[in-house]
């Protein structure tokens, strides 16, 4: 029976409706989720809170000053080095292969951390650990080359939320199985190794981008209405987001006229790498021609430094406080509740007090933290958010490089824990004395143009 008329006209249109509703979940939704179910897996290591009484026990019987001035620091070196090369690789790569990689990494590491033994087979062991950490940036990029514009608030607090939970889970874990079950710090590296093993199973299922962000561009002509209104250095720039999958293919585009001629995009020319590179350096230099952006970038690149420091060495300095053989240590709970929810710790020499004062510095820095990615974010277009954000994370792990060698590592002065942290002391406090006499400055500033009229009357607004 054929339905003409009005009636068929609107029952087309409920029907083009309920299809167009349908594909942004359709286009969203699957690789949202595993994104999120490899991020909760890869998160999932109930024996990282335990990580110092691990390699100081029994299983791979190392010196403290082995830990903390010759293994440790291997992670922060490698970090660097690996960085800006992986932020490239990421984008020319187009993300999948690099989330793959921190997946192996992964594995790898896990498995060195159960049979490898000896201070060499361990620094290896953080070299893969920090190629694991540099390629982080591919599991938080992936997702806004496969979704709309429209979504990008939406997935992000997805994916994120699901490594805050997947970690969570691991440390209650952790500390559940050692203080009421007795597992051994080596039954929770195998549970580690499983969960992280099945990541990478699930990495494999996540569809491969089309395009991404420098290398592999969305054609203007496609970009259509996902354009964004941003201010930069207080002048209004149109941008167009261009890394998501193109909205307007035309299917008989793809289809070459002459038999012989190759289709569209196998004629698409290879990115030109020097241009890529040109392009973000005007994109670094129209970024931190901005005062407030740089101001806020120099202080989440310093706070980000110390923050690093700290939890790296903070196992040591409860080792230090009550050794892991001689007491029970809860170093999982107080993980999990850091992660939801520096002087002290140091001076007062009692666990309890060093668990608090942790969790208080990791629940102020996230505050901060937050604050500041906001109003740095406040002034960027999509485009830029993974440069200056890469940048600002190259320049803390640059200034954390410099702290380690100077301070941690065994070839520079090789501080013990707790004069290491009072260090970190210092360097906390000098940030907030520096920053705190900029901001009165300011207020002082903007305080006499408000007494002043005539010179109120003669400033431009932005």
């Amino acid at each position: 029976m054929v339905v003409s008329g009005p009636v068929s006209r609107r029952a087309a249109a409920a029907t083009m409706l309920l299809h167009t509703s349908r594909v942004p979940r359709e286009c969203w939704f699957l690789p949202t989720a595993l994104l999120c179910a490899y991020g909760f897996f890869a998160s999932l290591r109930p024996s990282e809170p335990f990580l110092t009484p691990y390699l100081l026990g029994p299983d791979k019987n190392l010196t403290e000053r082995e830990v903390f001035n010759e293994i440790y620091p291997v992670w922060t070196y490698s970090y660097l080095v690996l960085l800006f090369p992986v932020f490239l690789a990421t984008d020319y790569l187009r993300y999948k292969p690099v989330v793959l990689l921190q997946g192996l990494s992964l594995i790898v590491t896990w498995f060195m951390l159960l049979y490898a033994q000896g201070l060499l087979a361990i620094q290896f062991l953080e070299f893969f650990y920090g190629i694991a950490t540099a390629t982080e940036i591919a599991y938080y990029s992936y997702i806004y080359s496969v979704v709309d514009l429209s979504m990008y608030q939406k997935v992000t607090s997805y994916c994120r939320s699901a490594t805050l939970v997947g970690f969570t889970v691991g440390s209650v874990l952790g500390q559940i199985l050692v203080s009421v079950a007795s597992w051994s710090l080596f039954s929770l590296n195998v549970i580690s190794l499983t969960c992280v093993s099945v990541a990478f199973a699930v990495a494999w299922f996540l569809p491969m981008p089309q395009k991404s962000l420098f290398f592999h561009h969305v054609p203007p002509s496609c970009q259509g209405t996902n354009g964004i209104k941003v201010h930069n250095g207080g002048v209004a720039t149109d941008t167009a987001a261009s890394n998501h999958l193109p909205q307007c293919e035309d299917v008989e585009s793809k289809i070459p006229l002459n038999p012989e001629e190759p289709p569209v995009e196998e004629q698409e020319s290879k990115p030109d790498r020097l241009l890529v590179l040109k392009v973000l350096w005007n994109d670094f230099l129209v970024c931190y021609s901005s005062r407030p952006l740089l101001c806020w970038s120099v202080w989440w690149a310093l706070s980000t430094c110390g923050y690093f420091q700290v939890i790296n060495y903070a196992q040591g300095l409860w080792e230090q406080v009550m050794p892991s053989r001689h007491a029970a240590i809860y170093n999982g709970g107080v993980e999990a509740v850091s992660t939801l929810l520096v002087y002290i710790m140091d001076t007062v020499r009692n666990i309890w007090v060093c668990y608090a004062s942790y969790v208080v510095f990791r629940i102020i820095y996230m505050l901060l933290i937050t604050i500041a990615t906001f109003q740095i974010a406040a002034n960027l277009s999509m485009e830029r958010y993974a440069l200056v954000f890469g940048v600002n994370t190259f320049i803390a792990l640059a200034l954390q490089t410099l702290l380690t060698l100077i301070v941690v590592d065994a070839s520079g002065l090789g501080l013990e824990i707790t004069t290491q942290f009072f260090i970190y002391a210092g360097y906390f406090a000098l940030i907030a004395v520096v920053f705190l006499a900029n901001g009165t400055v300011s207020i002082m500033k903007k305080y006499r143009k408000q007494e002043d009229p005539e010179s109120s009357s003669q400033v431009t607004p932005s």
